[in-house]
């Protein structure tokens, strides 16, 4: 099996950068990443930037322009948001807003979407913040509408929050069947239950054990409804950080927040290819690298030798 890889844009604070060359940085970052062997580039769906990557002032772009312009910008590297939260946008505007996107890229938007969690910029950019068991049921409509816009000519849909009436989507997405679906979260009883129905795509966070063991409990609800486990890409943030040296580990860790450092696992590329290879026997397919450690192009280009690395040998069947 090919393992894919993922590069995931969540912070755009660079030192040194002014605002009206910020954008050309991701630009950079999302060029090197293509470069280097990444499958897909994403950027967040938040407003503000969140805790564990930054301070809630620092800069945060509108994830959808962004992809846009790293769209027009780049090749051949997938494009979308991990992940849009189902209170920000009405799903029918959601599911035509990543078709343009899939026609600006010729082919290669991909819609991510989970419950939303941030109630702080729901509270700031007043959006209402429904309990999580109603943003569930949100995201259950809102996934059956984009489906439905994705897939079908003139969908209608009446659910309790939201409704299409023969809804025209043209032009229809390049990708047939549409843009792949990445649903986002790790809840056990209702969210990997929308994965098994809607999902091409997972991403899970936490400690291999954490991540892991999600695995069976997606298989049962892919069971319970007769879907085949094998048509879903679940992959994984790794917390590793390619180095070229012993030396390297000591300065990664120096430029990252003492309160950030246990999430940073600085390793030479045969250590990481030890690693990925455990997360790929227990299943996984994909691993996702964040440039909250990795930001600079040569930075992305270490990660890149891993990539390579992985993809010359002998992998899990």
């Amino acid at each position: 099996m090919r393992p894919f890889f993922g590069y995931h844009m969540p912070s755009f604070t660079f030192a040194g950068v002014p605002d009206s060359k910020l954008f050309d940085r991701v630009v950079e970052l999302a060029q090197s990443a293509e470069a280097a062997g990444f499958d897909l580039v994403t950027v967040m769906d938040h407003f503000y930037q969140i805790g564990g990557v930054g301070s809630e002032t620092e800069p945060m772009l509108e994830g959808y322009t962004a992809l846009g312009g790293i769209a027009a910008r780049t090749d051949r590297v997938m494009l979308g948001t991990m992940v849009t939260g189902v209170t920000y946008r009405n799903p029918a505007m959601l599911a035509k807003t990543v078709t343009t996107l899939d026609i600006v890229s010729k082919g290669r938007a991909m819609l991510g979407i989970g419950a939303a969690w941030n109630e702080a910029e729901h509270a700031g950019y007043g959006i209402d913040f429904p309990p999580i068991g109603e943003r569930e049921d949100r995201l259950e409509e809102a996934l059956t509408i984009c489906k439905a816009m994705f897939t079908q000519d003139r969908p209608s849909f009446e659910g309790r929050y939201y409704r299409i009436d023969r809804a025209l989507n043209c032009p229809r997405p390049i990708q047939p069947g549409g843009p792949k679906i990445m649903v986002g979260g790790g809840g056990e009883k209702r969210t990997l239950k929308l994965a098994a129905r809607f999902a091409d795509i997972t991403n899970w966070f936490g400690s291999f054990e954490e991540a892991s063991a999600k695995l069976a409990v997606l298989d049962r609800h892919c069971e319970a409804i007769g879907r085949d486990p094998s048509e879903i890409l679940r992959t994984v943030s790794v917390p590793i950080v390619p180095v070229a040296s012993e030396a390297d580990k000591a300065r990664v860790l120096e430029r990252v927040p003492v309160e950030r450092r246990a999430m940073v696992n600085p390793v030479l590329v045969d250590e990481g290819a030890a690693i990925l290879r455990r997360y790929m026997d227990a299943g996984f397919g994909g691993f996702i690298f964040r440039n909250a450690a990795i930001r600079t192009s040569e930075d992305v280009g270490l990660v890149g030798e891993l990539i390579a690395t992985m993809r010359s040998q002998g992998l899990p069947a």
